[in-house]
């Protein structure tokens, strides 16, 4: 059907903001995106791999050295910012549906035939199942989680694969780990919490499980140069990369390289009440209202109180105190979260890290960091959601329809700000100290939805309410949570930036992905000069106030 050259004239100043300046150009034949007008970053939709661009993990190492927590973040990280669909295949998993969960230690003895027998069964299962996975149509990644303590049985995978026609890089990864107060703390924190030791006696499941690990040290052979591709890591700390090639595999190696599985703990809040909330304003970069400085101030006394302190307990005592932990503050490059971090004090100490290294640490160090910086909304930026409906009513109806990737006139998009915290995730995997982030709405859902399992489509959603501190403990098997309130609704100012339903795509939907926490988060009151601070409702329009 042919195009007229009125209909193909488009305005210089189409989705713009500013007044049109009259101007048409003629463009008979304009460039039409095949992902349609709010197309998403090609880098966030894995499009930097081809569809044979495929891969395959084989985790090797003892039970005990993070091969599972390794797995689940890599997987985590390609599906959630690279949409690379990616899946775990663990052979514990395997092995406790055909076998039974808590099977004594002399079951993984390899002089027990019986119980080899059916160990290479739960392995051969989880095998099978990731041949099929792997050899569907498109890019995807399949990790193979199992010890593959023995060159033998590692032969024998790489056979497999190649007899099934698998073409996809296949790389191992071994985790070792011969520190041994680390070690423990993997054992305690983890192991012992897994389904195999459920209602067993601690000191018992402990004996166990060493016993256990001592029936695989036996056998156990660490990867060399024939076994092909590889990742060696020694304790999170010291990594070997031995003929790793192609986009997919490195961009995997670089991100383990990032991974250490020492507990660390990140909390996220919003800035304090803004001006332009006050005003049902979105966007902008206003100060804080007099509830915004309030909220300022408690958050200084709970970073020093809560986030900087931290329990020991004498070895020989058994007496616990407490003491100075270093701890990291990021902020956007807005005011807003500027002046809700400018109350937190910076105390100067010396401090020992976990590698041996003895430092001058300054306590809560100001980072102000533009990949923190909110959506941006463009040609809306600085107007309430009515005055958008009434002056970009189309605008309005897309963001409705999509608002994972409705990307604002002149502005960005959920998608794009996905992109830019990729690398600021990266560096959260590798801190070693807790973090608090003071931030934004738009850009905590994504964080939080990250760390917290959500799909991406549910991040935009997620409630972070203002006064707020969110703590997320991340582990091997998922992240705790904690939501602690420093400032009630009834101390605070009515908040008039109140976004209405019909900004959001659909009412159902929006009742229904609404997303105010994991099911299990503890919920805290935090007490200021001896208040008790009331549970606020969850759809609470002033303490749920939503940003772009």
């Amino acid at each position: 059907m042919a195009t007229s050259n009125a209909d193909a004239s488009t305005s210089a100043d189409s989705g713009g903001g500013g007044g049109s300046s009259g101007f048409c150009a003629h463009n008979p034949m304009p460039h039409v995106l095949s992902e349609g007008e709010n197309a998403a970053p090609l880098e966030v939709i894995g499009a930097t791999s081809t569809a044979t661009d495929k891969l395959v993990i084989i985790m090797v190492g003892l039970p005990a050295t993070g091969k599972t927590h390794i797995a689940k973040r890599i997987c985590r990280y390609l599906t959630f910012f690279h949409d690379i669909p990616s899946q775990i295949f663990n052979v514990g998993d395997y092995r406790r549906e055909l076998c039974g969960s808590q099977q004594p230690a002399s079951f993984y003895d390899h002089s027990n035939a019986e119980a080899l027998a059916q160990r290479n069964m739960a392995c051969n299962a989880a095998l099978t199942d990731m041949i099929e996975y792997i050899k569907q149509d498109g890019v995807r990644m399949a990790v193979y989680d199992a010890t593959n303590s023995t060159r033998e049985r590692r032969r024998h995978l790489i056979k497999t694969l190649n007899d099934a026609g698998v073409g996809a890089k296949k790389i191992f990864v071994e985790s070792m780990c011969d520190d041994e107060a680390l070690l423990e703390q993997n054992i305690k924190t983890v192991k012992l919490s897994t389904p195999d030791y459920k209602g067993v006696d601690p000191k018992e499941a402990l004996k166990d499980f060493h016993e256990r690990r001592n029936e695989y040290m036996k056998v156990y052979e660490a990867l060399e140069d024939e076994d092909g591709s590889y990742l060696k890591i020694l304790n999170c700390r010291k990594f070997v990369v031995h003929n790793v090639r192609g986009h997919l595999p490195l961009k995997v190696v670089h991100f383990i390289m990032n991974l250490h599985t020492l507990p660390r703990t990140f909390y996220l809040t919003r800035h304090g009440q803004s001006e332009y909330n006050l005003l049902g304003k979105i966007g902008g970069d206003s100060g804080l209202s007099k509830a915004g400085l309030e909220y300022a101030h408690r958050l200084a006394k709970f970073a020093a109180e809560e986030i900087a302190q931290c329990t020991v307990k004498d070895p020989e005592t058994g007496e616990e105190s407490q003491e100075a932990r270093p701890c990291r503050l990021w902020t956007s490059t807005l005011r807003r979260t500027k002046e809700t971090a400018q109350f937190i004090e910076h105390d100067e100490f010396e401090h020992t890290f976990d590698n041996g290294e003895k430092l001058s640490w300054v306590q809560f160090r100001p980072m102000a960091r533009r990949n923190l910086d909110e959506l941006f909304a463009g040609s809306c930026d600085g107007m309430t959601y009515k005055e958008i409906e009434r002056e970009f009513p189309d605008e309005f109806k897309r963001r409705q329809a999509d608002k994972l990737a409705y990307r604002y006139p002149r502005g960005e998009s959920y998608m794009d700000v996905t992109l830019r915290l990729e690398p600021l995730a990266k560096e959260m995997e590798r801190s070693r100290e807790p973090i608090l982030i003071v931030g934004h709405q738009g850009i905590l859902r994504i964080l939080y939805a990250y760390y917290t399992g959500l799909d991406r489509d549910e991040a935009p959603f997620v409630s972070i309410p203002l006064n707020h501190v969110i703590r997320l403990t991340p582990h091997a098997y998922g992240c705790h949570e904690e939501r602690i309130c420093l400032l009630s609704k009834e101390e605070m100012l009515k908040d008039g930036q109140d976004e209405p339903v019909t900004s959001m795509p659909m009412k159902e939907k929006a009742d229904g992905l609404k997303y105010s926490g994991n099911k299990g988060a503890a919920i805290r009151k935090w007490s200021v000069s001896g208040k008790d601070l009331k549970p606020y409702a969850e759809n609470d329009p002033v303490m749920n106030a939503p940003s772009c």
